[in-house]
């Protein structure tokens, strides 16, 4: 890792970093890891935060629900962090909430997730469910049909992201063709009689919500069985680049994911970003929108942090709320009723380079509405061009 190594001054701003480098869920949350270094590295070589560097206490959960707790109580009890960048799943949120609730600290969550969720101790910056769920519907079942196949890892995030996804097929008048969930360390023998049953049942497409190792076996699967992409794709919303280098790109080829961003897609931010990757650890094949997150949640809490001079949660966070910026993905925004950002909502294709080609976009941000009180109050994408 190429980061600029210099001493950090006594007085620099403490801010934990909790991803997991090992484990299951490893492959991620890795690139989170590295957005949110790759802000703060830029940050710090920019002069820091009123002259005071951003220093990370880092912890590595490696995967586990239960070390995700304990080292969150590290960081806010022992080591007096109050602003923690970290999670990816959402158990692993749910486990460390309370605490930070109790203390009142501020969670920088960058990750996609559920929804129907509202805590004032956390900012969520990854997608809720009408920024990405609406549009991969609209796109898939229109091209491909209405008889869906649901699979995902067994916990939180799969089954009530899929129980939207029915609410949504219920309204179009679809139906469902299956549903099964494999656990968070299945083996590649647990995909194979699932895939044989999605060949049996022939849906439309397959909704997988399955994360972490298992997104490679599955992929794999499907291409092991002679399924064709080009006529009942693989839609997901956690299949990243990251995902697609693991699983080989021929595999990803032809399936789609709908997030806020994609490599490659231009402007001066993204190219600014890609390049500040590079600089700090060398590669970019696995720059995906949960990096891109990661990465412009660390330059929202620098903005904020300028203004109050304090990590102080209750100073911060009126700060936080109603803000905006430029980010890779397009101008975002902290929706002040929810804390939830307001994001760029986009479908795209796999292609054979190992990146996605974006076949449908929103017009600009699309506001938070994680309680989807309102998920179809008006057509957030547009055909790409």
């Amino acid at each position: 890792m190429a980061m600029d190594q210099r001493t950090l001054t006594p007085d620099a701003w403490r801010v934990g970093v909790l991803f997991s480098r090992t484990g299951c869920l490893s492959a991620i949350e890795e690139t989170q890891f590295r957005g949110t270094m790759t802000a703060i590295d830029q940050i710090n070589r920019a002069g820091g935060v009123n002259g005071r560097e951003l220093l990370p206490v880092i912890h590595d959960p490696a995967s586990d629900v239960g070390l995700f707790r304990a080292y969150a109580y590290s960081l806010m009890v022992e080591e007096g962090v109050q602003t923690i960048f970290g999670c990816y799943s959402s158990s692993s949120r749910k486990a460390i909430l309370p605490l930070i609730e109790r203390l009142n600290g501020l969670l920088w969550y960058p990750t996609l997730y559920e929804g129907f969720e509202y805590s004032p101790n956390v900012i969520y910056t990854g997608s809720s469910p009408n920024q990405n769920s609406v549009a991969l519907f609209n796109y898939l079942t229109r091209r491909f049909g209405k008889r869906i196949y649901f699979i995902g890892s067994d916990y939180i995030y799969p089954h009530e992201t899929n129980r939207i996804m029915r609410m949504l097929l219920t309204r179009h008048g679809g139906e469902v063709a299956g549903e099964a969930y494999v656990s968070l360390n299945c083996r590649r023998q647990d995909i194979l009689p699932i895939m044989r049953h999605i060949r049996d049942t022939s849906p439309s497409f397959i909704f997988s919500t399955v994360v972490g190792e298992a997104t490679t076996f599955l992929y794999q699967a499907f291409s092991d069985a002679g399924l064709d992409a080009r006529t009942m794709p693989i839609a997901s919303l956690t299949t990243t680049e990251a995902e697609i280098q693991a699983m080989g790109l021929d595999v990803a080829e032809g399936h789609f994911t709908a997030g806020p961003y994609f490599k490659g897609m231009g402007g001066t931010c993204e190219e600014t970003f890609v390049e500040e990757y590079v600089r700090c650890f060398g590669e970019e094949d696995s720059i995906n929108m949960c990096a891109e997150a990661a990465y412009f949640q660390v330059h929202l809490l620098a903005k904020a942090l300028a203004v109050t001079n304090s990590l102080d949660t209750d100073l911060l966070r009126p700060v936080v709320l109603g803000s905006s910026m430029e980010a890779p993905q397009g101008r975002i925004s902290v929706n002040p009723t929810s804390n939830h950002a307001n994001l760029w909502s986009r479908v795209g294709r796999a292609n054979q380079a190992g990146g996605f080609d974006i076949v449908h976009q929103s017009h600009s941000e699309v506001d938070a509405d994680p309680f989807l009180i309102c998920p179809f109050s008006r057509e957030t994408d547009e055909e790409a061009a």
